[in-house]
């Protein structure tokens, strides 16, 4: 039976979904299921439901415990890691402080100055478990749900490039079947292919029987004038294509939409949505910790998750299709080389393997650009530990950009760097760079 270690079990919601997922196969009912997580009272309850869901899916896997990591991942066949370096203290400076600069932000967890920083602080642990891997499995799979997901992917490939990764999201799937929903064909009747960067992927084919479905969409955008105040809609209209990612995470990408009042109005952009949503994630795990305690059911649907029906697929051979964020090894042929890209990648028996694209359509590619430069420098200042390339990628984001000026984005990296302290890496913490760049 596989070893599947789960890092960053902590994250109990979402390991109660992969692991209803996985232990619904019969195939992996009896897997060995690893869990680690840094804190030993969200490990204890990720235990629990890793007992109540082998229960629930009448499976019998060989549950351990791990505090620490290494020993999670000795001997693994897949490592899925869904960890959050800094939790939630580090989201709140990555939102107080640049809004104490006038920048606005949504998730800032992917692209923008929380995104950069958020790389800042996860790189270095992605290193840490790439290094355990290669010296403890390295034949496993590490199946990243961790963002942000193209930096994490590129660190990875530069730093590591032997260990078999693919970055997961279900954004491709979630945008397919609500597309569905707007032009009302089922779900199972629709082809699709998307392509691009993890968080800016387009919808290039959306199809049923070889017929394109877009011409429906249409009518339904223009039946609908709630749906027109939507950045994903304003999107579709300037670019000709369906972005993948949610209006929130998609705002705060563009140089447009964060700086005025009056975009954020006509498109409904919430600030800040990512805090509320980990104060509902905090009262979701109340919750279930009292469900546990006195025995009332949880929840336990079948998901689209892409990780356990990668797992199953290499363990028995059963062809699937999954969308993965890769390094881009000629496969999309106007985005640099190298750079993390989400494609379409077959599953089967021998792995994961991505599929070639193609060129993007030259407006959307252009766009995707945008999106890399921001990311690349993130990465290289990282993996190179050069600090003046966070501030080049700062410059360069385009949120950041369109809102403040370069002395202000300067003084803002040095006092995200200040004030995260122990979160970041000694050598950027140190650097002469930021005693220069001051408000």
């Amino acid at each position: 039976m596989p070893k599947i270690t789960l890092i960053g079990a902590g994250s109990v919601e979402f390991t109660r979904v992969l692991l209803g997922d996985l232990l619904r196969f019969p195939e992996l009912a009896n897997a060995r299921i690893a869990l680690h997580d840094i804190d030993p009272e969200r490990l204890a309850t990720a235990e629990q439901v890793a007992r109540w869901a082998a229960r629930a899916t009448g499976a019998s896997p060989a549950i351990e415990v791990h505090a620490d990591r290494r020993a999670a991942l000795d001997g693994a066949d897949y490592a899925i890691n869904m960890i959050q370096v800094g939790g939630y203290a580090a989201s709140v400076v990555d939102f107080e402080v640049p809004t104490s600069y006038g920048l606005r932000q949504t998730v800032a967890d992917t692209l923008g100055i929380g995104g950069i920083f958020r790389a800042l602080r996860t790189i270095p642990v992605m290193q840490a478990i790439a290094a355990d891997m290669a010296e403890l499995c390295p034949d496993a799979w590490l199946l990243n749900y961790t963002n942000p997901m193209a930096m994490l992917c590129w660190a990875l490939a530069l730093d590591a490039p032997d260990v078999k990764a693919v970055g997961l999201c279900h954004s491709v799937f979630h945008t397919a079947e609500k597309l569905a929903g707007y032009v009302g064909v089922p779900l199972e009747e629709v082809t699709y292919l998307a392509a691009g960067v993890n968080h800016q992927s387009f919808m290039y084919r959306f199809e049923r029987d070889g017929e394109s479905l877009y011409p429906l969409l249409d009518e339904a955008i223009a039946r609908d004038p709630q749906l027109r105040r939507t950045v994903r809609v304003e999107l579709y209209r300037r670019f000709g294509w369906f972005p993948t990612e949610s209006s929130e995470h998609g705002a705060e990408y563009l140089p447009w939409l964060m700086r005025s009042d009056a975009a954020i109005d006509r498109f409904r952009i919430e600030q800040g949505v990512w805090l509320r949503m980990s104060e509902d994630n905090e009262a979701d795990y109340a919750q279930m910790k009292r469900q546990l305690a006195d025995g009332t059911p949880l929840e336990l649907e079948p998901s689209p998750e892409y990780a356990p029906q990668i797992v199953h697929s290499i363990e028995t051979g059963q062809p699937r299709v999954v969308y993965g964020t890769v390094p881009n090894t000629g496969l999309i042929d106007n985005l640099p080389a190298g750079a993390a890209v989400e494609v379409p990648c077959a599953v089967d028996g021998s792995g994961v393997h991505p599929v070639h694209v193609g060129a993007l359509p030259a407006q959307c590619a252009a766009l995707n650009r945008t999106f890399l430069n921001v990311c690349e420098l993130a990465v290289r200042a990282a993996v190179e530990q050069r600090p003046e390339h966070v501030l080049h990628a700062a410059m360069l984001d385009p949120n950041a950009a369109a809102t403040l000026s370069l002395d202000e984005i300067a003084a803002l990296c040095g006092e995200l760097v200040r004030v995260h302290g122990e979160r970041l890496p000694a050598w950027l913490r140190e650097a002469d760079i930021w005693k220069r760049e001051e408000r």
